[in-house]
């Protein structure tokens, strides 16, 4: 009984054993050159609290590859945060004044007939100093610069 099952057995599995032998699914391919690696790098900036942006670029050759990656820093973003802590902590003036160092902000102020303040002055005080002194005012402003030349 027991060489009849082994009989059996051996009919039955011989032919697959020897069919998966004729049968090679695996290959190997072999290769002389190495596809080009060049990756940019990835720069994270997790932190929403972060004034930053991030960039990165790669570029690869049959030869030479490059991969670069850089921070940016956004000013206006931390001239915005500075000031608004400064207006938190109480010193109102001083948060002003920090926005004031942006030509847009400086010219919307003077014309609000607001200007910005000026070495500790406001208010009108602060007009005339600008006024008398347009080379303190930010580069780019339009209504200090303009008014100076008109009076002179």
């Amino acid at each position: 009984m027991k060489l009849k099952a082994i009989i059996l057995a051996l009919v039955l599995f011989y032919p697959s054993i020897l069919f998966a032998a004729d049968t090679n699914t695996s290959s190997t391919v072999v290769t002389d050159k190495a596809p080009p690696t060049a990756s940019a790098p990835s720069i994270v900036i997790n932190n929403s609290d972060v004034c930053k942006s991030a960039a990165s670029a790669a570029i690869q050759t049959q030869i030479l590859g490059f991969a670069s990656g850089i921070t940016i820093t956004d000013e206006n973003c931390e001239r915005l945060k500075l000031a608004r802590s400064m207006y938190g902590m109480g010193m109102k003036v001083a948060g002003v004044a920090l926005l004031c160092q942006d030509a847009r902000v400086f010219d919307a102020m003077w014309m609000a007939g607001t200007p910005c303040p000026y070495k500790g002055q406001i208010g009108d005080s602060a007009q005339a100093s600008w006024l008398a002194n347009p080379n303190d005012a930010p580069s780019e402003s339009l209504f200090v610069k303009k008014k100076v030349k008109t009076n002179e």
